[in-house]
């Protein structure tokens, strides 16, 4: 059995049920929102994030959930995907997960009016409901994405990132999702307890591991999906990058930077900056970070009793660590 599918199996009644709600919370009058939410649902990915909602909600409730925590699961998801769907405008991307993008069948503007949609369906779901927590958590996730995507950019220009803007950044543009799922699923069972923070940092510091294992496959010789170097060819600054930059000489510091500025598209020059990379120990100290972010997450879960939804947690931290892709 794959290990997403082992992860799922606890809440695989709920993951089934919340297909069939999910679709109908975008339900629209208009026959073409129609078409286009239901070519959304259909080339859905490993679904990660209702999981985590829905996890943590039984594991938490003694394996109960409620009304709310499918409402919780649909406002993470139709925000999400809206998000998404503007994303691959601002990219200029046709391809999300093997399908074709929302911009690449249907154009820019009907893209961006579709992910306005999804955006103010997950508004409503929670006000029509009077989910106002749940509807902060979200909304706070949000604000954060979108502050860490120009805080990226912005840094970005000069490369001057230390290891401290880096945390910033993916913790507001990654960690924040994954934290916010975490944070709702408790939320939604039991709302106003300790169980609300504690589950948000425990999602935080999954979304900080896997982001920090996203960074190692850009130095790996696998193939996964995305090809090597592609992180410094579009001036991203990694974790075994800054480190490596924080950590050499002057005159290797001022290679490496202008390898990354002005020699991005040339494969030779790549191929030397990652070498230079893995040779001063940038790799490991990306994954001993990373490993210490599981660790911490790990030690979160120890306070809840044993159950299949609190071992399915677990293997999903570890999965983030130790998946190919």
């Amino acid at each position: 059995m794959k290990i997403v599918e082992q992860i799922k199996l606890p809440v695989a009644y709920e993951m089934e049920l919340f297909e069939q709600k999910f679709l109908l919370s975008m339900s629209s009058k208009v026959a073409l929102l129609n078409r286009i939410t239901t070519y959304i649902v259909n080339r859905k990915g490993k679904q990660m994030r209702p999981m985590f909602v829905f996890l943590v909600a039984k594991m938490i409730d003694n394996g109960q959930v409620s009304e709310r925590t499918y409402r919780g699961a649909s406002v993470i998801e139709l925000i999400h995907t809206a998000t998404l769907v503007h994303d691959d405008v601002v990219d200029d991307s046709n391809r999300r997960r093997g399908f074709f993008s929302i911009n690449a069948l249907w154009k820019n503007k009907i893209a961006v009016l579709i992910g306005d949609y999804l955006l103010s369906k997950g508004l409503l779901l929670s006000i029509d409901n009077n989910d106002f927590d749940l509807l902060k958590i979200i909304s706070v996730a949000v604000r954060e994405m979108s502050e860490g995507e120009l805080l990226q950019i912005e840094k970005a220009r000069r490369l001057d990132i230390t290891e401290d803007i880096y945390y910033e950044i993916i913790r507001q543009k990654t960690a924040t999702l994954i934290a916010a799922c975490c944070s709702l699923g408790a939320a939604s069972v039991k709302p106003n307890s300790d169980d609300v923070e504690k589950m948000r940092k425990f999602g935080e510091l999954i979304g900080m591991a896997f982001q920090i294992k996203d960074d190692l496959f850009d130095y790996g010789e696998e193939a996964i999906g995305k090809p090597t170097g592609i992180d410094i060819k579009e001036q991203k600054m990694t974790l075994p990058l800054i480190y490596v930059l924080n950590n050499c000489s002057k005159k290797d510091k001022k290679w490496l930077i202008n390898s990354i500025k002005n020699h991005n598209k040339d494969k030779e020059r790549v191929k030397q900056v990652i070498d230079f990379v893995k040779k001063n120990g940038g790799l490991e100290y990306a994954i001993s970070k990373m490993e210490s972010f599981k660790n911490e997450a790990l030690k979160l879960l120890e306070m809840y009793p044993d159950s299949e939804y609190k071992a399915s947690l677990n293997l999903m931290v570890n999965y983030v660590i130790e998946r190919k892709k």
